[in-house]
């Protein structure tokens, strides 16, 4: 399999506590890949050293063939790495198209005004935010926050975007529009690497699955693979029998699918 991210023995140790043990994976072009496990098992650690937040104790990052493990952040977004954070913090003085050209202007060296306009109107577009170019950040509800987080991603041009839980406090037609969005990504070709807690997301969305614990690989595979294996089920899943695990996450997943997709406030122009 080819890959545009590939991870060999990543570790990060802070004093004592080794937050990420010796942890290896690839993602290939057009990939959705995901990462998930309990809390406090290493995941945004892990999606940290991938994007140059952290720097490996030991292990090798490799981003499009080359090698990025002590690459600052910066370069690495010019390389083809962006990423949208769990927590949202945009420029609150900017408008809506303002926050993304910043993307657009800085996620490439030597970008004119007038590429990065294009970029930016490119991101405001595919995210849905293009009615929304002129409206003050702080106006925006959640689920548009969540959108513009995206588009500021996109608008840097990546080959891999990190999504950190994107889907966290959405309701559920909100992630079910998200879940549409992150599809949509993918099917221009960009890889997409994410965590995410809820796991009808996760089935909907990820071609593999990578489940953390305790800072290490505790399964690999696809969805129906992890979530079958009993390390999983004791460590992450819970311990319940296989049928009411089944019957609650069918209950999750028709949430996520089946609840109405424009809630009232979700969708005030396209959302996030």
């Amino acid at each position: 399999m080819s890959s545009v991210l590939r991870a060999t023995g990543l570790s990060k140790s802070f004093g004592g506590l080794v937050a990420v043990k010796d942890v290896s994976f690839e993602a290939a072009p057009g990939e959705i890949f995901a990462i998930i496990g309990p809390n406090g098992a290493g995941k945004t650690t892990l999606l940290n050293l991938i994007s140059g937040l952290l720097t490996p104790t030991t292990g090798r990052l490799e981003l499009l063939g080359t090698d990025v493990t002590a690459m600052p952040t910066y370069r690495r977004c010019r390389l083809g790495l962006g990423r949208a954070f769990q927590v949202v913090q945009p420029f609150p003085e900017m408008t809506v198209a303002e926050n993304v050209l910043v993307g657009a202007q800085f996620g490439s060296e030597g970008v004119s005004s007038s590429e990065a306009r294009r970029r930016a109107d490119q991101a405001l577009e595919r995210t849905g935010l293009d009615r929304l170019r002129d409206q003050p950040v702080e106006d925006l509800n959640l689920l548009q926050e969540k959108r513009l987080e995206i588009a500021r991603a996109l608008a840097t041009q990546p080959k891999v975007l990190l999504l950190d839980e994107v889907m966290a406090g959405l309701r559920p037609g909100e992630a079910r529009q998200a879940v549409e969005l992150v599809r949509g990504v993918r099917d221009e070709g960009i890889t997409v690497v994410f965590i995410e807690h809820v796991m009808p997301v996760v089935r909907d969305l990820a071609d593999r699955v990578l489940v953390m614990d305790h800072g290490a690989e505790l399964a690999r595979g696809t969805y129906a693979e992890v979530t079958s294996d009993p390390r999983v089920v004791e460590a992450y899943l819970g311990v319940e029998d296989d049928d009411s695990r089944a019957g609650e996450e069918s209950a999750d997943a028709r949430s996520v699918r089946e609840a109405p997709g424009d809630d009232a406030g979700a969708t005030a122009g396209r959302d996030a």
